[in-house]
Formats: structure tokens, C-alpha cells, sequence
């Protein structure tokens, strides 16, 4: 029976950008993480998003591995992102790390908050 000591990381990051016009892109925004995924050989299986009056939105991508959320708040030039990959088949930590790191630099952001959890 395998260990499930470690299911995987869990990363939580509130983000504040200068770059308004990528708070409001949602397409844009779900073409780039679609290439990252497929480049970490990341499985999506469903997406789903909300697009709000102003333009904000919410974006929620389930994975084979788990998933990934995104809500922007353009009205104060901030983000939250959270991006979970279970290790079920194999260590997905480095990953986590790197889909966070990428969503750091696309949108030029600075870290207001930045959890990590060991599931």
C-alpha cells in the first residue's frame, strides 16, 4: 500500500499587478495556461470561467492531477492563484512550483501573500 504522507503541494498566492489589461483578459489569460500545462504534461479535463461586469473573472481549471483557480480584482490591481497537483502517480512539487512561478511572471506581479501546503 503506498504512503499517502504526501499527496501533494498546494500553493496559494494572492498578487498584485500593474498590468490591468491581464486582469481583464480572460481568454488570454487561459490560452497561456493551457500551453504551460501542456509543456508539464499537465492533463486538463474540464475548464470553466465566469467573466463579470467590469471584465474581472474567475477561471477554475480541473486536472487529472487536481486543479487551478484564478480570480482577479481589477479595481485593486490584485489576483489570487492557487494551484494544486496531487503525486498520485508521480511527484508533482517541482510543477507546482514552476505554474506558480510562470503565473508570477506573466502577469509582473509582486507577492502579497504566498502559502505552500503539503496536502
Amino acid at each position: 500500500m503506498k504512503s499517502l504522507s504526501n499527496k501533494g503541494l498546494h500553493i496559494l498566492l494572492t498578487l498584485e499587478t500593474e498590468s490591468e489589461a491581464l486582469l481583464l483578459d480572460s481568454a488570454g489569460f487561459l490560452k497561456y495556461i493551457e500551453h504551460i500545462l501542456e509543456t508539464k504534461e499537465v492533463e486538463i479535463v474540464g475548464i470553466t470561467e465566469h467573466v463579470f461586469e467590469n471584465n474581472s473573472f474567475t477561471s477554475a481549471v480541473c486536472l487529472k492531477e487536481s486543479h487551478l483557480c484564478i480570480h482577479t480584482w481589477p479595481e485593486f490591481k490584485e489576483l489570487t492563484f492557487d494551484v494544486f497537483l496531487c503525486n498520485y502517480t508521480q511527484n508533482n512539487t517541482q510543477k507546482v512550483e514552476q505554474i506558480a512561478d510562470e503565473v508570477i511572471q506573466y502577469f509582473d506581479a509582486k507577492i502579497i501573500q504566498k502559502h505552500k501546503i503539503e496536502r
